[in-house]
């Protein structure tokens, strides 16, 4: 008898502390979490200062309703040009990759990545790349919700010799991201070598590259600086050469996502997240170059006239590309005066 009642007792008692857990206050939402996954190790400035502020603004704004979980270096599997796909297909709920890991594929967003035509400083191309994916990338993104797209900062030339003159780039294996990048080196003389970045310090050891193109942030991530000892920069704006990104979303989720958190997502989206896209690039990159100075590596600057000549150089890729998307019935001259206007637009009064 006693048993019995003792067990009644408990069940009681059970039932009791359970009722927290069941009984919820009208409209309560249960916190609910969104895997992103990229390509850069944890360490990369862009995990650290963007990617990683950005998930802890929408958790606040969210009141901790809507959580981002990270997966750098590929940790949820694959291989970065699959990044998109797992975005479209649900195998990550948000992804950040270079729609230039898969070339041709998203013919429009290629402008920006011409040579010479995109500015040396991140805010301006972040800006610019946003305002005109609004306007010309919506079919082209449409498999899935973009959050934001944008671009690096310049680009640089790191390798193992130093590189002042096209003369000095003949025969030089150097890695590139996108593949204008790589027939923009090949028109100056190198032999350009694509790959993702994660593969540039076994690349580098092995003997298959140089050097690498990467703007100032990349490189602590992947070591270069212990690679090689000279780094080339081209001066002004428009720069030689820049990378684009999205940040994309699997657009069932997102469409499946309360309103409320969608509000929130959006107010984290568009422009608000290319401004803060900007930043590591922009305000770690000068932090890398002194780093970079100072364990004794040479830091080379092509002087205007060279500039010239690899302008000159290449306009060939430029004429292939307009080409190319004619064949596609894409008119490459209006979005390339888009992008040269906007660049303009939001380079002006900038260093």
């Amino acid at each position: 008898m006693q048993r019995r009642t003792a067990l009644a007792l408990g069940a009681t008692l059970g039932a009791t502390l359970a009722l927290p857990a069941l009984i919820r206050p009208a409209g309560a939402q249960e916190a609910l979490t969104l895997r992103l996954h990229h390509f850069l190790p944890a360490v990369s400035n862009v995990h650290r200062f963007f990617l990683q502020p950005w998930a802890q603004k929408v958790q606040q704004e969210s009141e901790g309703r809507l959580r981002i979980q990270i997966f750098p270096a590929m940790q949820l599997g694959g291989a970065p040009p699959q990044l998109f796909d797992q975005a479209r297909d649900g195998v990550a709920d948000i992804i950040w990759t270079l729609p230039g890991n898969t070339p041709g594929r998203f013919p429009r967003i290629e402008v920006f990545e011409l040579p010479f035509v995109s500015h040396k400083r991140a805010i301006a191309n972040c800006l610019a790349i946003q305002e005109f994916a609004d306007a010309e990338l919506r079919d082209e993104f449409r498999e899935v919700h973009p959050i934001c797209v944008w671009g690096h900062d310049q680009g640089l030339i790191h390798a193992r010799r130093e590189v002042r003159t096209m003369e000095d780039l003949r025969g030089l294996k150097l890695r590139f991201p996108t593949r204008l990048t790589g027939e923009a080196l090949r028109a100056l003389g190198a032999a350009p070598v694509g790959m993702p970045v994660p593969q540039v310090p076994e690349a580098m050891s092995q003997g298959v590259i140089d050097g690498a193109v990467v703007p100032w942030e990349v490189v602590p991530s992947i070591r270069l600086q212990e690679m090689v000892k000279y780094h080339t920069e081209i001066p002004g704006s428009p720069t030689f050469y820049i990378a684009t990104f999205i940040l994309a979303m699997n657009r069932a989720k997102y469409e499946g996502l309360p309103e409320a958190l969608r509000k929130v997502l959006d107010a984290n989206s568009d422009l608000a997240a290319a401004r803060m896209a900007a930043r590591p690039w922009d305000e770690r990159g000068p932090v890398v170059e002194a780093e970079v100075k100072k364990r004794g590596n040479q830091v080379t600057v092509i002087a205007e006239a060279e500039k010239a000549r690899w302008v000159e150089a290449t306009k060939p890729v430029i004429d292939g590309w307009l080409a190319q998307m004619k064949e596609r019935g894409i008119d490459g001259d209006a979005l390339l005066g888009r992008a040269r206007a906007l660049v303009d637009k939001h380079g002006a009064g900038l260093a």
